[in-house]
Formats: structure tokens, C-alpha cells, sequence
């Protein structure tokens, strides 16, 4: 039997043991060495495990191929090289990175029958999923101004959201949402896991992370507060409000055809952001009375999993624009 050596902040094991994988949740957590954390994933059975496997594998296929198929098709098409495209081509991207920082490790796993992830591969998708996150929330918003601008100042849109105007609203979201991915990743270099590595989880999830260290995690808790009150609420502030602009501008329209015009542009991005929004708020704001592994896991993939898949889908049936020039462009691939 294979002893471990315990000091005051972590379990490892003897110079010549080599750390073992763990199949079931069950097992001893001090298998592991200190830079191994253990995802629990979905199942411990082999035949479920090979499931979820051709499960995400078809997922991940389908959403890389729609939103690759959307930034091809606006790139080909130059009608469409507008602004309210060139932030969609910017959210394909972003949905891309989004569902890669998951999804192919949790498949990985499973493929293999190991749960374990290493240190560095855990902070990493700490890092990148905060920031695809993030940028998703802002690309959102930035989209929500646009259409705003499009609807209720349409003379003064070509001068208001020129492509300087674009290019900068785009960098800088995405830079912010990178300072906070590497602030967030950092924070985690900074904590201490004395007696628990198990994330009851399929990828590393930050608000776990902090559940089991056992270092003072309340300044992170701070920040991550202060990000909710002060990004997260004047997002979803600022797409409501142009949503009540855009509403009362297009009820005042006298001919439905314009109407119908109107809201068909404003469809596709209402409904991608209603889903953002509430797979985040059921995943991290529902009380603790309805907090169970399996309805964790089941949230994750809301909030992780839908958006990238369900954006590209959404925009292809809503957008006449997209569905004409998506036909194009496969007739021509055929």
C-alpha cells in the first residue's frame, strides 16, 4: 500500500509513487498529487462515460461548424460588412474560444476514464473562461447600442457607428474582458487547497475553486461582487433601456412592413441575449435549496454549452440576410 506524507497545506505522495487516477468521487482525494485537481465529470460508468463523450463530441461539431459558417458567410458576403455583423463575426469568435476552453478537455476525460486535470490546465480555463464570458456580456451589450443607434437615429447611423467607432468598442471589450480573466486566473495562483482537490464539476469552475480552498477567499468574493454591481448590472441596464427606445420607436412606425423590418433585426440579438442571460442567473444567482451535483452540472452546460450552440442557430432562422446569404455560400461549397 502506498503511504502519503501529510504537511499542513497539502497531500502528496513518496518521490517514487506515481500519482493514480481516481474513477470514482468516492475514492481517497489523496491519490492526487498537489498539482492534480479532480473533476468529477458526469458519471463513473464506462458505457455513460463513452455517451456523454459522443454527446459533447456532436455539440462541440455542431457549434464550431455554425459559427464558423457565420464568419465565413459575412467575410464572402459584402453587403453584409456592415457594423451589426462585423460585432456578430466578433461573437462567433468569441463563442468559438468559448466552448473550446471546456468542452474538449470534459471529452478528453471522459474518452480516456481519467478525471484528473493538472494545475496549470485548471487555471487556464479559469482564465479563459472568464474572459469569453465576459466578452460574450459585452459584445452583447455593444450589439444592443447598435441596434438602438440603427433604429431610432437611422440618418445619423452611418456617422455615429463608423468602423473606428466599431473597432474601438470591440478592443475594448475584449481587453477588459481579458484584464479580468487574468485578474480572476491570478487570484487563483494566490490560494491555498490544504485538504480537497475534488471540483464537483467538468471543468474548473472559479466559484467552486473558491469553495474548497482554505485560504481567506473573501477579498476575491469582494471583487467578484464588485464586477456584478459595477460591469454586469449596467450591462443588462443599458440593453434593457435601449430595448425600451427601440420598442417605443418602432411601435410609432405607421407601415407593418417596417414594423416587421424593425423587429427582424432586433429578434435574432434580443433572443441570443435572453438565453446569455438566463443560463448565467440560473447557474450562479438560484437558491441553495435547489443546489445539487446534478443540477450544477446540468446548469453549467446551460450558461457553457447553449450560447455557442444555439447563437449561430438563432441568427440563421431569425436573419433573413444571414439565411439568403448562408444558401449562398453552401451552394456554392456544393
Amino acid at each position: 500500500m502506498i503511504k502519503t506524507q501529510v504537511d499542513d497545506s497539502s497531500f502528496l505522495l513518496p518521490s517514487t509513487a506515481k500519482p493514480q487516477r481516481l474513477f470514482s468521487s468516492k475514492e481517497m482525494v489523496n491519490q492526487t498529487s498537489v498539482a492534480d485537481f479532480v473533476l468529477l465529470g458526469f458519471s463513473d460508468i464506462r458505457e455513460l462515460q463513452v455517451f456523454h463523450f459522443v454527446v459533447f463530441l456532436s455539440i462541440y461539431l455542431v457549434a464550431l461548424i455554425g459559427n464558423f459558417l457565420i464568419i465565413t458567410t459575412i467575410l464572402q458576403h459584402h453587403h453584409l460588412h456592415t457594423p451589426m455583423y462585423f460585432f456578430l463575426v466578433n461573437l462567433s469568435v468569441v463563442d468559438i474560444g468559448y466552448i473550446s476552453t471546456t468542452v474538449p478537455k470534459s471529452m478528453a476525460n471522459s474518452l480516456l476514464d481519467t478525471k484528473l486535470i493538472s494545475y496549470s490546465g485548471c487555471v487556464t480555463q479559469v482564465f479563459l473562461a472568464n474572459t469569453f464570458g465576459f466578452s460574450e456580456l459585452s459584445l452583447l451589450t455593444v450589439m444592443a447600442y447598435d441596434r438602438y443607434v440603427a433604429i431610432c437615429y437611422p440618418l445619423q447611423y452611418r456617422l455615429i457607428m463608423n468602423w473606428k467607432v466599431c473597432v474601438k468598442m470591440t478592443t475594448a471589450s475584449l481587453l477588459c474582458s481579458a484584464i479580468n480573466g487574468v485578474v480572476q486566473a491570478a487570484s487563483i495562483f494566490s490560494l491555498h487547497f490544504c485538504s480537497s482537490h475534488v471540483i464537483e464539476h467538468f471543468f474548473c469552475d472559479f466559484s467552486l475553486l473558491l469553495k474548497i480552498s482554505c485560504s481567506d477567499t473573501q477579498p476575491i468574493i469582494w471583487y467578484i461582487f464588485a464586477l456584478v454591481l459595477i460591469v454586469a448590472c449596467p450591462c443588462f441596464l443599458l440593453v434593457l433601456i435601449s430595448y425600451v427606445f427601440i420598442f417605443s420607436t418602432v411601435f410609432k412606425i405607421q407601415s407593418a412592413q417596417g414594423r416587421r423590418k424593425a423587429f427582424s433585426t432586433c429578434t435574432p440579438h434580443l433572443t441570443v441575449f435572453s438565453l446569455f442571460l438566463t443560463t448565467a442567473v440560473f447557474s450562479y444567482m438560484r437558491p441553495k435549496s435547489l443546489s445539487s451535483l446534478p443540477l450544477n452540472l446540468s446548469a453549467s452546460i446551460l450558461y457553457t454549452v447553449c450560447p455557442p450552440l444555439m447563437n449561430p442557430i438563432i441568427y440563421s432562422l431569425r436573419n433573413r440576410e444571414i439565411q439568403v446569404a448562408l444558401s449562398k455560400t453552401l451552394n456554392k461549397r456544393i
